[in-house]
């Protein structure tokens, strides 16, 4: 059907499937742990509220996916050390 249509898959390569898994994982724990338990008064409330639990899940909140550690850890623990000259 997508060859009869002139379809392009976009699903190879960069952009592959692989690479949404974590963005869709997070999108679930944002929408079950914070926009549904939320009635927004506006769209700047929801704005503010999200930015907080998105510094509360980065930066707070432990993943198993990590060992325990959250994705700032796991970043941060993981970058090359500067030595100065």
């Amino acid at each position: 059907m997508l060859l009869r249509e002139e379809i392009a898959i976009s699903m190879d390569g960069r952009g592959a499937w692989r690479d949404n898994v974590m963005v869709e994982r997070l999108w679930r724990s944002v929408k079950y742990e914070e926009v549904y338990l939320r009635a927004y008064g506006g769209v700047s409330e929801a704005r503010e509220s999200i930015g907080r639990y998105l510094s509360f899940y980065n930066g707070r909140r432990p993943h198993s996916s990590l060992a325990a550690r959250t994705p700032d850890q796991a970043y941060f623990d993981n970058l090359p050390v500067m030595i100065a000259a």
